[in-house]
């Protein structure tokens, strides 16, 4: 191996090794949060830490928008060297890291295990809401056994069948921490494909083409959502500066914490029956999808 290639590899499994994947994670976990608390502070009046976490939310932004201008910096300065065809990861890997099991820690033997949440059937009554699907009486939240990365393929083979009661049936059988989840696991994954749907990163420009390929689907299989969630997460996907989506929201009511979540996941599975893609191919170990030229994605 000459020392350019040695150079090369180095450069590449530095890029590869930027926690690119887990800081969009976190950043969508602290967003998810800020909307929660949003909503309860709407509901009761009281400032209970949103400016804290709204700071927290942009520093994570930032952190995430350096990592992949590190990134892209790498691989103009490989292509540059003439090194670009050079075997390494391949590119858009960020998905794979937000759907793999959260390590857990086993709590220490004197320490009781903690409490399962107790904040009332309120999420079972969102998602009715947003459905139109009423929860089963001889159902109860939190299916033993079910992450959000799971909560989400099920979701996602739901959405592609087209039956909405059972899209209703899976939103109920989670707990309110394991449906919020969604925020965060599906942000790389919806710009993965919609990457592939378009033929290329997705851009501001690409907003319109992206509502008009979902939003009837979308619509459909929750007749109880607003357009505004559904515009958010295509504006985010699509990366429209910050202050952009800030005007556009300027002057309207928090929506649901919940409405994101699971727009998110039903969004997902749209895409991926766009590309069609079953849900098996949201696992994180399952073979890269083949992406497809510009022109094919005009196609679809």
């Amino acid at each position: 191996m000459s020392l350019l290639q040695e150079l090369g590899a180095q450069l590449r499994a530095t890029s590869d090794d930027l926690p690119t994947g887990l800081v969009t994670k976190a950043m969508e976990r602290l967003r998810s949060a800020t909307e929660l608390l949003n909503w309860v502070r709407q509901e009761s009046q009281q400032d209970i830490g949103v400016p804290q976490l709204g700071n927290a939310t942009e520093h994570a932004e930032h952190a995430a928008a350096a990592l992949r201008a590190a990134q892209d910096a790498v691989a103009a300065y490989l292509a540059v060297l003439g090194l670009s065809g050079q075997p390494g990861a391949p590119p858009g890997q960020d998905w794979r890291d937000s759907l793999k099991p959260e390590e857990t820690r086993p709590a220490p033997d004197r320490e009781a295990p903690p409490e399962r949440e107790k904040l009332g059937p309120w999420w079972q009554q969102r998602v009715a809401q947003l459905t139109g699907e009423p929860a089963p009486e001889d159902d109860k939240p939190g299916r033993d056994g079910t992450d959000t990365a799971e909560l989400l393929r099920r979701v996602a083979a739901g959405v592609r069948s087209g039956d909405r009661a059972r899209l209703g049936r899976e939103l109920h059988a989670v707990n309110a921490s394991t449906g919020l989840g969604l925020s965060a696991v599906t942000t790389p994954v919806l710009h993965r494909l919609a990457a592939d749907l378009l033929g290329h990163e997705p851009r501001p420009e690409d907003v319109p083409r992206l509502r008009s390929a979902a939003e009837g689907r979308v619509k459909s299989l929750l007749p109880g959502t607003s357009p505004q969630v559904l515009q958010t997460l295509i504006d985010r996907i699509c990366r429209v500066p910050v202050q952009q989506q800030e005007q556009q929201q300027e002057g309207r009511p928090a929506t649901h914490p919940a409405d994101s979540a699971v727009t998110a996941g039903v969004l997902t599975g749209v895409l991926l029956a766009r590309l069609g893609r079953d849900a098996d191919s949201l696992r994180p170990d399952a073979p890269e999808p083949v992406r497809r030229d510009d022109e094919a994605g005009e196609g679809r």
